[in-house]
This record gives C-alpha cells, structure tokens and sequence, in this order.
C-alpha cells in the first residue's frame, strides 16, 4: 500500500519532537551502522534521501569526513532543522521521486528508513539509478514486522487501547509497511539495480521512559495528524503511553528492533 500524502508530512513542531525523543532511541543505533557500512565503500560524493533531521547525515560525515555530503528531505521544515543540526552538508529540499541533481553525481546513495515513504519505490530507485556513478552503490534501511520491533509493538498496543473502535494503523502500515524483501528486490528491478546484499540486523534501543518513546511517535511522526484526525492529542499520548509503560517497564526502558540494510549497485546505466 503506498502512502498518502499526509503519511509523507513533518511540520510545525514535528521535527524537534522526532529529534528529541525518537532520533536517540530508535534511529541512532542504526545511523551509526549504516555510516559504518557507508564507509566501508570509501565514496567521495555522497548523497543522502529523506535525510529528516539529520540523524545519519551527521554520522556519515563523521564517518567519512573526506567525502562531500548533500542531504535532502521532502519537507522543509526537516531541511530547516537538519541543516541546524549538520552543517557541515549541504542540504535542499526534493523529492525522492525527481531529484533535482544531474546524472552519475554520486558515488553512494543513503536512505535510513525513507524508502518505506515513497509513493512510488521503483520510480524512487530509478532516480537513484540515474544519479549514481556506474560502480556506484545505494544503501538502504527498511525496517522489518512490526513484531520485531519492541518499541512498535508496544506503540500500536497503546494507539489500540487509545482507539479501540478506529486505531490509527499508520506505523504497521507506512514504517513497517516495507518489510518483504523479495518485494524491494523486484522493485529495485524494476528501478534498473540490483542487490549486491540484504542483511537483517538487531540493535537495541534504549530511552528514558516509555512515555518519552510514546511521545515521539504520538508528535513526532505523521502518526500525530492520525490521533488529531480522532481526538484530543495529549490525552491520546498519555493513554498511549500508559500502555506502552505496562508493557515495556517503568523507567528507563530498552527494546530489541530489527531491520533490513539493503545495499544495490545500477545494472547497467542508461542515459535516459
């Protein structure tokens, strides 16, 4: 199912609610693996989509310090926050879908857990394609099920007991939307790459509180116009909350999350 629109939407207060309770227990682990792996390829032109605020813009720079880094977003107001937070790359808004950067631009393509918001993932990696260099690569992360992800499971538990008659499905359905891998190789088929490899890989998340992860998701993510859409927001987050505190533990909470890293290469560039 692809995503509206709406699911696609950071705005307002989002991006700071993302940065401050999402961005260090959920996707920070992962930005330093991929940055690793990142590395590993030695790129000198690298361009990062759906960058959001910054996460792993920042350790790629770190990580590889000689490579020039653009990073894009969709939204402005992630542009705007991101650029704050990682000024050493240079940062525009675009669309995955026509990005504005001539052909064979880039050695690496980096997305952490964007792919999964594309409308259209063919069309996104057939840009991909067209703005990599002949050996270049892609890497991608996309998380897996939703019951593979302790912090997910406990979020759509909450949101349920929130809504029991019309729960949101926004996290099951868009950021856990994409965990077939067979699917996302036919679609980089489709795109003109191929997969070079698909790894799963678990890290752990840890945060402060449960009500601090509920937050994060509840007015951090387009989950929150979901909740706005059926109710008032903060009551909606304190039940969330609740719910996930029960199941996680009060306190400073962990949780085992899982995705899949993707890395591709072009099959055979083509002008186009």
């Amino acid at each position: 199912m692809a995503p509206d629109e709406k699911d696609r939407l950071w705005v307002g207060s989002m991006p700071e609610a993302y940065n401050r309770w999402l961005a260090p227990a959920v996707f920070h682990p992962f930005a330093v693996d991929l940055a690793r792996r990142a590395a590993r390829l030695i790129p000198r032109r690298v361009l990062e989509i759906a960058a959001g605020t910054g996460v792993l813009t920042r350790e790629l720079i770190t990580a590889i310090p000689s490579a020039a880094v653009t990073a894009t977003d969709l939204n402005a107001a992630m542009v705007e926050f991101g650029s704050r937070r990682a000024p050493e790359a240079a940062w525009q808004q675009a669309d995955a879908l026509r990005l504005p950067f001539g052909d064979r631009q880039f050695d690496l393509v980096a997305c952490q857990f964007g792919v999964m918001f594309f409308p259209d993932k063919p069309a996104a990696f057939r840009e991909v394609q067209r703005v990599l260099t002949p050996g270049g690569r892609l890497l991608f992360s996309t998380w897996s099920t939703v019951d593979t992800h302790d912090f997910a499971a406990a979020l759509v538990a909450g949101v349920e007991r929130a809504f029991p008659d019309d729960p949101p499905t926004f996290v099951a359905e868009v950021p856990h939307g994409y965990s077939d891998v067979g699917q996302a190789a036919a679609d980089l088929a489709a795109g003109g790459l191929e997969p070079v490899s698909t790894e799963p890989v678990t890290l752990y998340g840890r945060s402060g509180s449960a009500a601090d992860v509920a937050a994060g998701f509840c007015t951090g993510t387009p989950l929150r116009m979901a909740i706005e859409d059926r109710g008032a927001l903060a009551a909606a987050t304190v039940a969330v909350a609740e719910e996930m505190r029960t199941r996680l533990g009060d306190g400073p909470v962990a949780a085992k999350m899982t995705a899949y890293v993707i890395e591709a290469r072009p099959r055979a560039w083509k002008a186009v």
